[in-house]
């Protein structure tokens, strides 16, 4: 299980350092920060004068040896929207980012489990039809018009719940501001969290149905069966057990892609997350900000799938002796 990990931490070190080459390119080739602190009217020899002062004259090895240097310090530069160090602009907007998340998991894991496990034991009952049709619906209407119309109908035309903003929060543990801990903050959360979990509860839903269906045709459950096992632990033990790896592995891409997706969440709902940052610092091409956004996803991306990686050791004996082969 060591080597397995070292080999894990290995090419997460490998896709991080790539990642960092992507973000240099960005800040290199995206807008001219020279421009952006001198402005328009000043003269060609100052502006190489400041040039020269920041480096930015440089051969592009050396600014890129720079570069990562300064980013394993934490340094990724300064926003020119705000004013201040871009990672920690980002961090301040990372609680928001992961409570939508996590909200939206919660209701995927709360949804996909009972539902799809009911489509595939009860393959051909009415709700099982309702089940599947209403998924088919979900994988195809995009994201950005479920919150939309979630917004018309339970916003203005019902007026149950709120459409926008993270509503009332609180300050723990000294730097993490939650909503989750009032009654305002959770009502805010409903629309946003349901509308970002659509993007994968019907991926979900019919993946655990169709693999446990394939489960169930294997010959070790008709055994349990003929054995005369309570239908419980047939279902849950012997037959969802061995559906978890293909759940495992698309759930932690999935993870990483709804943090992705927040990018059209936010902008509906106003969430003010990392996506919601992220297209202001487009619109204005701060170039800090933008690396800064990358760096702290394809992070989460690399730590989220080494993590499953080393889960599927303890779901699975065998990955670990198949690993060791």
């Amino acid at each position: 299980m060591f080597a397995f990990f070292v080999r894990r931490a290995g090419q997460a070190m490998l896709v991080m350092a790539i990642i960092s080459l992507v973000c240099f390119a960005v800040q290199h080739k995206i807008g001219d920060p020279i421009r952006d602190l001198l402005g328009e009217s000043v003269s060609e020899t100052e502006r190489q004068a400041l040039r020269v002062k920041l480096g930015l004259a440089d051969p592009l090895p050396q600014q890129y040896l720079r570069f990562v240097t300064n980013a394993l310090r934490g340094d990724l530069g300064i926003s020119y929207m705000f004013g201040k160090p871009a990672l920690s602009v980002i961090l301040q907007k990372f609680p928001a980012t992961a409570e939508l998340v996590f909200c939206a998991v919660l209701w995927v894991l709360a949804l996909s489990l009972p539902l799809g496990i009911y489509a595939a034991i009860r393959p051909r009952s009415a709700l099982t039809r309702v089940i599947m049709g209403a998924s088919i619906v979900g994988v195809s209407i995009p994201v950005f018009l479920i919150a939309i119309i979630m917004i018309w109908i339970f916003a203005v035309f019902l007026g149950w719940l709120p459409s926008f903003g993270r509503g009332e929060t609180v300050t723990v543990l000294g730097f993490w501001s939650t909503g989750l801990l009032t009654w305002d903050g959770l009502r805010h959360m409903v629309l946003p969290s349901i509308s970002l979990a659509s993007l994968t509860l019907p991926l979900f839903i019919r993946l655990i149905r169709s693999e446990m269906m394939e489960v169930l045709q294997s010959e070790y459950v008709k055994f349990a069966f003929a054995k005369g096992l309570p239908l419980w632990r047939i279902y849950l033990v012997h037959a969802f057990k061995n559906t978890l790896l293909p759940v495992i592995t698309v759930g932690g891409v999935r993870i990483g892609t709804m943090l992705a997706f927040t990018i059209l969440t936010e902008t509906v709902f106003q969430w003010q997350g990392m996506g919601f940052i992220f297209l202001q610092a487009v619109e204005r091409a701060d170039t800090s900000l933008l690396v800064a956004y990358l760096v702290v996803v394809g992070l989460i991306f690399v730590v989220v799938n080494t993590v499953v990686d080393l889960v599927y050791g303890l779901v699975n004996p065998m990955v670990r002796v198949a690993g060791r082969k």
